[in-house]
């Protein structure tokens, strides 16, 4: 068994061509910059149909090769994953052999787009999501790594070995330390995958595996910490804006009082075991945690309370879901607050996870908060709030049925670009190995373990760093796309 290139055979054919097309691309690039700076301001032209007039002269052309440049790079990349699902094992490299590991993946995207561009007209803005080439890349990259993490912790498709085993071979353990890319595992007929893709760690770990792992822990972490300093910050949020007075300067002050802190701080003073031990994060979690309840209850109340029939199963329901999970969340085994019987915990969080969800919970409501407060401001004074009052409608009526909904733009758009704020703040506290356990395959965890011998095999650092850097910048596209979108509206 021979250790794989980067390629494979296919190289010898794709390779100039994607090196030939991104120097062309390059050289237009900078041309386009250059001629930019001379050229006359544009003035906004439409045709007969509403399509806008494109740019005439050189600088026209230049752009118009760049869309074409564009179109066959990405027909090239296309050509590397195609022929590295169809073709045999080994003969398109690394690259093809990564692209036949994310086939569940491929297929997945495939039917999200076709069938989300199928019925956009009927799904609002998501939908609109679609008529944006930017928002598009952006959702691509985010449901790329949305899909990993779930068919690597639910099936264990993606992963080639065990993200946290090591070689119980002592001669295979000492060859795949800091082993390169394509490095065969042993001699290959071992009876299980035949190279480490993106080579081995410090501790002859499979980097692909810890790579693919983490996006697990990202995907799981980052969303629901987010979504739950949104529940904070728009309980607090609208109150504060809409009723003013002594009750917004109250809450302004105590946001203002936590923002005051630098966040890396922050983080370190929450997730520092002196800290733990004294039980401040579990206590955290039950204020924090309760709010989605409390979200919830005047949500459901405000919008039935004039048909009790109605109203009152719904809340027994719904706030009966809600609690138990709210009591199996905040009873964890190893903490100070484990009180829930074993037949009734529905799940256990790891104690490193459930200090770090708490952190980026509090760190995070407070400029939810100033977000929704300062949008409440300007949309109560509008026509449809008068209206509601005239009417004689309750103010959490208002406020969480007519001024939310008319918040959601830029709330959706803060929502996606936040996530990427959590992501990174995630790597960091991985990197700093503080919070998740030390053989945690995280992003961060994993840079911090390759860092150390970066000059001579950056493969270890680089592999986490650039699934961190495309999860971010498919958030922001993402956030770029929606708020394009949104403004539409």
């Amino acid at each position: 068994m021979e250790p794989l290139s980067w390629t494979g055979s296919v190289g010898v054919f794709l390779n100039p061509l994607l090196g030939i097309a991104a120097a062309i691309f390059a050289i237009l690039v900078i041309a386009q910059m250059v001629m930019s700076l001379f050229a006359a301001p544009v003035t906004l032209q439409s045709n007969a149909d509403g399509t806008l007039v494109a740019r005439a002269g050189a600088l026209g052309t230049v752009e118009n090769l760049l869309r074409y440049l564009v179109f066959a790079l990405v027909l090239i990349v296309l050509a590397y994953i195609i022929t590295g699902i169809v073709l045999p094992y080994g003969q398109t490299g690394i690259l093809g052999a990564m692209s036949k590991r994310f086939l569940p993946i491929w297929v997945a995207l495939i039917l999200t787009f076709g069938l989300s561009m199928m019925f956009k007209r009927k799904l609002g803005l998501y939908g609109k999501l679609f008529d944006s080439t930017i928002g598009m890349i952006g959702f691509g990259l985010v449901m790329f790594w949305v899909y990993t993490a779930i068919f690597s912790a639910l099936f264990g498709w993606i992963e080639t070995f065990d993200p946290l085993g090591q070689p119980s071979d002592l001669f295979i353990a000492k060859a795949m330390k800091n082993a390169f890319p394509g490095a065969v595992f042993g001699t290959g007929t071992e009876g299980t995958f035949p190279h480490y893709l993106l080579g081995g760690d410090t501790l002859a770990r499979d980097i692909f595996s810890r790579m693919v792992a983490g996006s697990a822990i990202v995907i799981q972490i980052a969303p629901l910490a987010t979504l739950f300093a949104f529940m904070v910050g728009i309980t607090l949020g609208l109150p504060a804006g809409y009723f003013k007075g002594r009750l917004d300067t109250l809450l302004s002050f105590l946001a203002n009082l936590i923002l005051a802190f630098p966040v890396i701080l922050l983080f370190y003073l929450l997730v520092t075991p002196e800290i733990v031990d004294t039980g401040i994060p579990s206590f955290m979690a039950v204020v924090l945690f309760v709010f989605p309840i409390v979200f919830f209850a005047v949500l459901l109340n405000s919008r039935y309370h004039t048909q009790p029939k109605v109203r009152t199963p719904l809340l027994i329901v719904v706030l009966g879901a809600l609690g138990w999970l709210y009591l199996s969340l905040v009873s964890q085994d190893g903490t100070v607050l484990h009180f829930m019987p074993g037949g009734l915990d529905l799940f256990d969080v790891p104690p490193g996870i459930l200090v770090v969800f708490v952190s980026v919970v509090f760190v995070n409501a407070p400029t939810v908060f100033r977000i929704v407060r300062s949008l409440t401001l300007e949309l109560s004074t509008r026509d449809y709030v008068a209206a509601a009052q005239t009417r004689g409608e309750g103010s959490w009526y208002i406020m969480l049925w007519e001024i939310l909904p008319n918040a959601r733009g830029p709330l959706i758009v803060d929502f996606c670009l936040r996530i990427g704020y959590t992501t990174i703040l995630l790597g960091t506290l991985g990197f700093f190995g503080l919070g998740l356990p030390p053989e945690s395959p995280d992003w961060g965890s994993t840079i911090n373990a390759g860092r150390k011998l970066l000059s001579q095999f950056p493969h270890g650092a680089l592999a986490p760093a650039l699934a961190l850097l495309s999860l971010v910048l498919g958030l922001n596209l993402l956030a770029d796309g929606l708020r394009e979108e949104s403004l539409k509206d």
